[in-house]
């Protein structure tokens, strides 16, 4: 393995530099929609830390977009609903796409459960749940593995990975995957990945590593697939931990903490990186199969500068879709990377298929529609409008003696479920919309501010929020 250390947060680690963060090139974090505290205790590392936390506004840099006038009036197929039965890794089942979940039909709180460590100075919750469909699987900020029945809440067992060492003490990324041949895959910030036994929580192997793990593990035929922080992607053997091959994207100054899952289908990986850069791969030997890099050739703002997909790619008949921080979303033929189609939207969420549309949410909050075929834009839905005036803001540090700066609050998904679009924010609040026309129908308190995207098992949703609490939604 040749993967040289590189601080976990990137950026300079004075209080000046960060004043100056919206107009580097190099560092691009203050003024965007990516600045967590950027300030700490004096005792505390002091670095700039790119984060899913707070949100500062970046409409000086989007193109606006508009709703095609060709499509007004136009209707769209949206599938029927389909059962869930498990959710094995970051993004749900590999086999089939999951575009219209049957669950969370009454759409209120049947359990919470605290799984560990929440986010604070130090420490960042990031993965997505995993399930078995009897279990469910967590992470929580400090590398503790939690296992949970599904329809009780009850814990079954949990693991305490953290090494406890200076040099680790700051752990970030990672997450969990569940195989066919019953293995449960953790990555780390801590630099190790490991296979447990879903069942017990027993440890079947574990491996070191010389980097910090950044994405949630994939599982393929032969492999586990995961990325690090220096923007390269693993390949480590399901029945020993074995690194069998890597490849190197082009290294980037700067990041979001959240960071995206690959995907693997038909012999194929395909790997999102904070260049900017989708690469498929080739599942066997890591050769690369085709490379796009999702960023507007003209950049008009330092911000646009992070050219981040933290948001997962999506595939679907064909075609991957995929969002950045740079300001595309773009439709990519799976065999060729050739675009079908773009769209100017800086986003990092996930793009969400269902039947003739996508959906995505962009920096600013807005949920867009767009056709799968054409990528025309058939409604644009501001997710603040709807908000209390009082909830449309909230305070986070910037600039030189940690002024304070109003923020929007950040809107992660969509996920639909039982004929409605599933979004949740900053707020604490999970939102259902009419998936053809983005006006909200409820709304429910979840207890903490979620910025990790729902899951389906069964007749649930499950979220994990930012101060460590599963929720389960009937």
């Amino acid at each position: 393995m040749t993967a040289n250390r590189i601080p976990a947060f990137r950026g300079q680690k004075t209080a000046a530099s960060l004043a100056m963060l919206g107009l580097s090139c190099a560092l691009a974090l203050g003024g965007c929609s990516t600045v967590k505290h950027a300030f700490k205790k004096p005792d505390a590392e002091d670095r700039a830390v790119a984060s899913q936390g707070q949100r500062l506004s970046i409409l000086a840099f989007q193109q606006k977009l508009e709703p095609s006038k060709t499509l007004k009036g136009v209707g769209y197929y949206l599938p029927p609903v389909q059962p869930v039965a498990s959710w094995p890794v970051a993004g749900g089942p590999q086999d089939a796409l999951v575009q219209n979940a049957d669950a969370a039909k009454a759409f209120r709180v049947a359990w919470s459960k605290p799984i560990g460590a929440g986010t604070k100075d130090e420490t960042e919750v990031l993965a997505q749940p995993v399930s078995d469909g009897r279990l469910i699987y967590t992470l929580d900020g400090q590398a503790r593995v939690t296992a949970f029945d599904v329809n009780s809440g009850n814990q079954v067992w949990t693991v305490d990975f953290n090494p406890h060492v200076k040099r680790d003490k700051v752990g970030f990324g990672g997450g969990l995957a569940l195989s066919g041949d019953g293995k449960l895959y953790v990555a780390s910030g801590y630099r190790f990945i490991a296979a447990l036994d879903p069942a017990t929580g027993k440890t079947l192997w574990k491996k070191a590593v010389d980097t910090q793990l950044h994405s949630a593990p994939v599982v393929g035929d032969k492999y586990v697939y995961v990325t690090d922080v220096d923007n390269q992607i693993f390949a480590f053997g399901t029945a020993d931990g074995e690194m069998n091959w890597t490849y190197q994207a082009i290294a980037e100054p700067a990041r979001i903490l959240k960071t995206a899952t690959p995907i693997v289908a038909d012999g194929t990986v395909y790997a999102p990186f904070s260049s900017g850069e989708l690469v498929a791969l080739n599942a066997d030997t890591g050769a690369a199969v085709w490379d796009q890099v999702l960023a507007q050739s003209t950049r008009t703002n330092a911000l646009s500068e992070i050219r981040d997909i933290a948001g997962r790619p999506t595939l679907y008949n064909g075609t991957v879709f995929a969002a950045s921080h740079a300001g595309v979303f773009q439709a990519m033929n799976a065999k060729t990377g050739e675009p079908v189609w773009t769209v100017q939207a800086e986003s990092l969420n996930s793009p969400w298929v269902a039947g003739d549309v996508v959906y995505l949410i962009d920096l600013q909050g807005e949920l867009v529609c767009v056709s799968r075929e054409s990528g025309q834009v058939y409604w644009i839905k501001d997710l603040n409008a709807a908000l209390p005036q009082a909830e449309k803001v909230s305070k986070g540090f910037l600039g030189m003696g940690g002024g304070k700066k109003k923020v929007l609050p950040q809107w992660t998904g969509p996920f639909m479920a039982s004929n409605r679009l599933v979004v949740v924010n900053s707020l604490g609040q999970a939102v259902t919309l009419d998936p053809k026309t983005g006006a909200q129908t409820a709304t429910l308190n979840l207890g903490g501010a979620a910025f990790i995207a729902p899951i389906a098992v069964g007749d649930k949703l499950f979220v994990v929020t930012s101060d460590g609490k599963l929720v389960a939604i009937s």
